[in-house]
């Protein structure tokens, strides 16, 4: 039976508030999730919101996946994963590949990105935010040793939270 999870670019908040980040002014994965090959994930809903206080050129926000090539983030780890049921199973030791190549937030590095998937793109006002939650049935699938990705481009830096919620 298919398990629920939210993701977000950043440790999961305990006694603080998420962290926001920066997005930077060339393109920038702020969130990924890699699946082992034979575990394929739908992506249930995924939002993005900025703390930009002015408003300017749009941001280039994207929900994209980049083949086998991950960018270079921090890893996640278990305690920063959501599980929608009660008595899930631990994600990371089941369904996911947390490592500073696979599931993790804020990347240092892009990788050689070769081949894409859009799987849905927006320009969003850097004092917005965009969700969107796909219609049941039509949700796009990942996964297969595959990339998921939300990539950002800004033409001026601003803060950012991010987050998917997949069913794998």
């Amino acid at each position: 039976m298919a398990k629920l999870f939210l993701l977000q670019n950043g440790p999961k908040p305990t006694t603080a508030g998420p962290v926001k980040v920066t997005t930077g002014t060339s393109i920038k994965t702020m969130l990924q999730l890699l699946l082992p090959v034979g575990i394929q994930g739908k992506v249930v809903e995924w939002g993005i919101s900025f703390d930009g206080s002015a408003a300017a050129t749009p941001i280039e926000c994207e929900l994209v996946e980049t083949g086998a090539v991950a960018a270079t983030v921090t890893a996640f780890v278990t305690a920063d994963i959501t599980r929608f049921g009660a008595n899930d199973i631990d994600p990371l030791t089941a369904l996911m590949t947390a490592s500073t190549s696979g599931s993790g937030y804020t990347s240092t590095s892009e990788g050689s990105v070769t081949a894409t998937r859009e799987l849905d793109f927006q320009q969003v006002a850097p004092t917005n935010q965009y969700v969107k939650q796909f219609p049941l049935g039509r949700e796009p699938e990942f996964g297969n040793g595959n990339v998921l990705r939300v990539r950002v481009t800004a033409g001026a830096a601003v803060n950012a939270y991010c987050y998917v919620i997949v069913e794998i």
